[in-house]
């Protein structure tokens, strides 16, 4: 299609055809229509992703084998990808027919966006939001906040704007921005990836932003208030880890600080009230990998 860039769609498979299946759905019924797809299945253990090439042949299925984590599974689809545009997007999601024409229009006209997500939608609900923006990452708890985060969708985050930071559940990223900084950096696996390559792309002197002329609807619920062990090690690991390669002197050591002598005993404290041992053992799990595993941190960091 002449003039009309490639636009490559970068999606995860790990143990959920049939969810991944449902965003195929909505992908073929796009409105824009140059564009490539790989699903790219992270090595699922029990369920054989085969049948997604058989029903959606128009897609490329990329079986790696093993669980490369989010940053290494997408590695592998920037890898086969040819489009100007990267876009990422989780596979509990699903897209409007005109979903992708106001995020390359956008990114055509300007110049200097890196990166780009859209407004993100409760599936459950489309009515509340769930992304529209995020504030900026606090420089000694390592958080941040969407913007808009279970508001009623009434217009008032309807302005494009720019953000600090863009949401791993879809992103399109320009081909240019992982050519000057490279891949997400997968030494994560799983959480911060996305607003740690976010912060290189800015270091780089590209902007994000947060486009609300496009949006998705995204199966993730709020109602998951338990945090399972797998998820409270690699998000607290993941903290850590941005923490030494996106602070500097003064605030990375108060940062690591902070963490190590407030944030430890105070959740150590609570998981044990609780009598919560699985995710006590993974909490202190995270904190001791980062503690045998900090000058391989900081030697990337040199790097990136």
């Amino acid at each position: 299609m002449e003039n009309v860039p490639l636009v490559s769609v970068i999606t995860i498979n790990y143990n959920q055809s049939a969810v991944t299946a449902q965003l195929l759905e909505s992908l073929n019924n796009l409105t824009y229509k140059n564009k490539e797809v790989f699903v790219i299945d992270n090595g699922s253990p029990t369920d054989n992703p085969d049948w997604l090439q058989d029903d959606f042949p128009w897609i490329s299925l990329v079986k790696t084998g093993k669980n490369l984590g989010f940053a290494g599974g997408n590695n592998i689809g920037i890898s086969k990808s040819k489009g100007d545009y990267l876009l990422f997007i989780n596979n509990d999601t699903e897209v409007p027919p005109g979903f992708l024409e106001p995020l390359v229009e956008f990114m055509e006209k300007e110049k200097m966006a890196g990166m780009v997500s859209p407004k993100i939608k409760f599936h459950w609900d489309p009515t509340l939001i769930q992304y529209a923006g995020f504030t900026r990452m606090t420089n000694y708890t390592v958080r941040n906040k969407a913007i808009g985060y279970k508001s009623k969708d009434t217009g008032l985050y309807d302005s494009i704007s720019e953000t600090n930071s863009v949401h791993g559940a879809a992103m399109i990223v320009k081909r240019e921005v992982v050519e000057k900084i490279g891949p997400m950096p997968d030494l994560y696996f799983l959480y911060y990836e996305e607003h740690d390559w976010a912060q290189m792309a800015k270091r780089a002197g590209y902007k994000l932003f947060y486009n609300p002329d496009s949006f998705i609807l995204h199966k993730e619920s709020v109602s998951t208030g338990k945090e399972s062990p797998l998820k409270t090690y690699y998000l607290n690991r993941g903290r850590l880890i941005y923490t030494l390669r996106n602070t500097y002197g003064c605030k990375m050591l108060i940062s690591i600080a902070f963490q190590f002598l407030v944030s430890l005993p105070k959740n150590s404290l609570l998981f044990l009230t609780k009598r919560d041992f699985p995710n006590l053992r993974a909490y202190w799990k995270a904190y001791l990998w980062i503690l045998y595993n900090y000058k391989q941190v900081l030697m990337q960091k040199q790097q990136s």
